[in-house]
């Protein structure tokens, strides 16, 4: 990869179009700068997702600009799978904010930039979508009210695009699309990643190869773990930390010699059992962290207008938290 890398990705009310514009800014940009295009079917790629129409678990999928290399997080917007939107956005730099121009915000319009702003993402840019079946007017009073939400978490001068994810994903329209990502280059600058540092990758997905091992995915929150190297999973219910080599790395299907602080891959651990590993844990340089039963937390509990609770919490209260 010998572009600059960035993780983006889309935040949003379900059924808003996120996972259209997702398929349309791999086919266009294919189309542009090579690479595979993805259909919707393919993103939306679960059984209880297409059973469903809505997408349950952060999917990833990758399209270039002229300068860039984007890895970009399709975020479920539907209630039920908060957690999963959590996951997707906490590994975000930057995230395109999705919303419908004929019906404007909603629940999870609002409750994704709450969660957004809690997790560090620091730059959006806005995609108005459905743009051709909304009024000038309409499209108008979306855009103020949209602006009005980011500013009051701390969202300033965020700029705007209107355009049609399906017309652009069937190629009819594609300039929204280009402008989108032009401004993705412009808006969302580069991380600076410590390659440096002792290796950290959470686990957030577990499969097994069978005959290889078993593949544990996330993305690397620092350092470098060359291909051949040992690491400790540490966290597990057990306690005690799990030893492993790691023979073989993937990032998008294709082989990597090593893996990097900001790229989501996948680790083949040889001579670990399904079973042994599962999503919550952490993948580390050996000896350079050590897990605590004890900690200090910062919880954010949304109200009702953010999609949250109705009434406070009162003496007796027990409230249930749920990691990983």
């Amino acid at each position: 990869m010998n572009k600059q890398h960035i993780n983006v990705g889309t935040i949003g009310h379900v059924d808003h179009g996120k996972t259209t514009l997702t398929a349309a800014l791999t086919s266009v940009m294919a189309q542009v700068h090579g690479g595979r295009a993805r259909a919707f079917d393919e993103i939306d790629n679960a059984k209880e997702e297409k059973e469903r129409g809505i997408t349950i678990a952060a999917s990833h999928v990758e399209y270039e600009s002229a300068t860039r290399h984007y890895a970009h997080i399709d975020c479920p917007g539907h209630a039920d799978y908060i957690k999963n939107m959590i996951t997707g956005a906490s590994q975000m730099d930057g995230a395109i904010l999705l919303v419908d121009g004929s019906q404007g915000l909603q629940p999870q319009t609002r409750e994704h930039v709450v969660l957004a702003r809690q997790v560090g993402v620091e730059h959006i840019v806005v995609f108005v979508n459905k743009v051709d079946i909304a009024d000038e007017e309409m499209l108008d009073l979306v855009e103020l009210e949209v602006t009005e939400l980011l500013s009051a978490y701390g969202y300033h001068d965020v700029p705007f695009v209107r355009g049609s994810a399906l017309r652009a994903l069937r190629g009819e329209d594609p300039e929204p699309i280009l402008r989108l990502v032009a401004l993705m280059d412009t808006r969302f600058p580069l991380p600076t990643r410590d390659l440096q540092a002792p290796f950290l990758m959470p686990i957030e997905g577990v499969c097994t190869i069978p005959g290889r091992g078993t593949v544990v995915t996330g993305r690397v929150e620092r350092g470098r773990l060359p291909v051949g190297t040992t690491i400790e999973v540490v966290g597990r219910r057990e306690g005690k930390p799990l030893d492993a080599v790691v023979t073989g790395i993937q990032a998008f299907h294709r082989d990597i010699p090593s893996a990097d602080a900001g790229l989501n891959v996948g680790l083949l651990l040889r001579g670990v059992g399904r079973g042994e590993v599962e999503r919550g844990q952490v993948v580390i340089a050996p000896g350079s962290l050590r897990p605590h039963q004890v900690g200090r937390a910062e919880v954010l509990t949304l109200d009702a207008k953010e999609g949250g609770r109705h009434t406070p919490f009162g003496t007796g209260y027990r409230p249930q938290l749920h990691f990983g």
